[in-house]
């Protein structure tokens, strides 16, 4: 069982507002993640959010939403409340909630690649450059668990780069994340 893990409890200090609701084409950032990950093969699907408006909109969707009252220490508290609530997971998909332009298609590569791989973890790569969602198996469950600041697996998958598979991506773009204002003018050119 594959079980998705927005990461969706940051501040948006970069873009000095809430990121996540920023209008793209006539849905939220946010929104655009999870109606990708809603028509994917993902088994269940976790929001960690923040805000309570992005909690409403993972509501519509129907998908399980948990609150981040640690979120000022850092992304790794999200990742680990998503972790603890994933039982029944045999691997986690770790996703960012201000990827605009990622599809269902690609999650759905991404868990074929990983399935007939014998590697427990996954990274996909644009323009050469590590990028989300990645997956990574049960069997690091505690050390995910122990991760503490601002960051998610990159430290697992640093340690375990024999066992982990690369996906090349050709389309760039799929892997873009919204960090601040120079990021929303170049999405205005990308679209």
């Amino acid at each position: 069982m594959i079980i998705g893990i927005i990461l969706a409890s940051g501040f948006s200090r970069r873009m000095k507002a809430d990121k996540l609701l920023i209008d793209i084409e006539g849905s939220t950032l946010i929104e655009r993640v999870i109606k990708a990950c809603v028509g994917s093969k993902l088994d269940d699907i976790i929001l960690i959010y923040r805000s309570e408006k992005v909690k409403k909109i993972g509501e519509e969707y129907n998908i399980k939403t948990i609150y981040n009252e640690n979120a000022h220490l850092g992304q790794s508290e999200g990742l680990k409340l998503g972790v603890r609530r994933a039982i029944e997971a045999k691997s986690y998909m770790f996703l960012v909630g201000d990827q605009p332009f990622l599809t269902s298609e690609l999650i759905d590569k991404l868990i074929e690649e990983y399935n007939i791989s014998d590697l427990p973890i996954l990274v996909p790569y644009y323009n050469n450059h590590r990028g989300m969602p990645m997956l990574i198996s049960s069997i690091f469950k505690e050390e995910l668990l122990q991760i503490t600041g601002d960051k998610g697996g990159r430290d697992i998958v640093e340690r375990n780069i024999s066992k982990t598979k690369k996906v090349y991506i050709e389309e760039e773009r799929l892997g873009m994340d919204i960090d601040n204002q120079e990021d929303l003018k170049i999405l205005e050119i990308t679209k």
